[in-house]
């Protein structure tokens, strides 16, 4: 198996620039029971069960960009990725020329960093500041949209662009199936004797990276940061006793769900996770998900094939093109129960 039979042919036109006008207003693609049903998000409470199990990422997205210039002068914008200690992260850094290890940086909004070295894409970077780095971040930093959204921030991604459950500070990007609830449709699943809970795992900016190069087995995943408490692995128990349902609020929870069951049984974890799924993996958790649509070639539209069976889940992103769905972080959703 190839990355390149991840590809499919996706205008451009498709990939949703802005969100809709409100958060559970986008449509709805339904893959289950060997058809496809064409509906709006307003419908996902019809297609739960009393006893079934939400399960949400509470991870909220930090002002992680940074604009600012070498000591000698050539433009750097960074991303810092994951903040090790109060001065300290790795990042990713725009610049016309990568930066060396001991080379300066100063920023536009005051402090300075130096660059101690590289791991692989990151630059491992200690910073100068008047407050800790995500203190300084909250003040002066910018959100983090996705690299295809081509228009600056404006200020109503400072609230759309984060679910309305977020919680816990660490992630670049958002968890995008998430970004659909209202305090309405939560409301409403849960009228309907659906329970929720929440995992969380921050979203790196690797989440947006193709696989490079054609072989899968030679992909080296990008790692991030997750917690499964023992109370969340209790309601999963028990909601699985019960007979209901256990449905992943979007590929980063079934990430974080399937490392926690890496042993054979669900348990708490709190750590790193490198896990790649792909077709041919088997889900030891996770009976639903309700996912946005993902890039050609990426990791995450390979965990959905691997979730919903390859030439299945093809097939629906060709009929979601042909039916213009809203592509990506702003985009239309999918519900994908696996193949009976």
């Amino acid at each position: 198996m190839q990355a390149s039979d991840f590809d499919y042919d996706l205008p451009e036109a498709l990939i949703a620039q802005h969100p809709p006008e409100h958060r559970s207003g986008g449509r709805l693609l339904c893959l289950g029971d060997g058809k496809l049903d064409h509906l709006q998000i307003a419908d996902f409470p019809s297609r739960l069960r009393a006893g079934d199990l939400l399960v949400m990422n509470d991870t909220r997205v930090y002002p992680a960009r940074l604009n600012g210039r070498k000591a000698t002068g050539g433009k750097v914008e960074l991303l810092v990725e994951n903040i090790l200690d109060e001065n300290t992260a790795l990042c990713l850094c725009k610049a016309s020329k990568s930066p060396k290890a001991g080379v300066e940086l100063v920023f536009d909004s005051g402090g300075s960093a130096v660059v101690q070295g590289r791991e692989h894409d990151l630059f491992r970077i200690e910073f100068t500041l008047d407050a800790t780095l995500l203190e300084y971040l909250q003040q002066h930093g910018s959100l983090p949209l996705p690299p295809y959204i081509e228009r600056p921030v404006e200020r109503d991604d400072l609230e759309r662009y984060q679910t309305v459950f977020a919680n816990r500070t660490g992630a670049v990007a958002a968890p995008t199936a998430g970004l659909h609830f209202d305090k309405e449709l939560l409301s409403q699943c849960a009228s309907k004797g659906v329970e929720q809970t929440f995992v969380t795992l921050h979203v790196g900016a690797g989440t947006f990276q193709p696989v490079r190069g054609d072989d899968l087995d030679s992909h080296v995943m990008h790692a991030e940061w997750l917690s499964v408490t023992d109370e969340v692995c209790q309601q999963i128990q028990q909601t699985k006793q019960k007979g209901g349902r256990v449905i992943a609020i979007g590929t980063t929870v079934v990430r974080a769900l399937e490392t926690a069951a890496l042993g054979g049984v669900l348990q708490p974890y709190e750590g790193d996770t490198r896990l790649f799924l792909k077709p041919g993996d088997q889900f030891k958790v996770v009976d639903g998900l309700l996912t946005n649509f993902h890039l050609p070639r990426s990791t995450l539209l390979m965990l959905v094939c691997a979730f919903g069976g390859k030439q299945r889940l093809l097939d629906a992103y060709n009929a979601a093109v042909e039916h213009e769905y809203r592509f990506f972080s702003y985009g239309d959703a999918m519900l994908i129960w696996p193949e009976c």
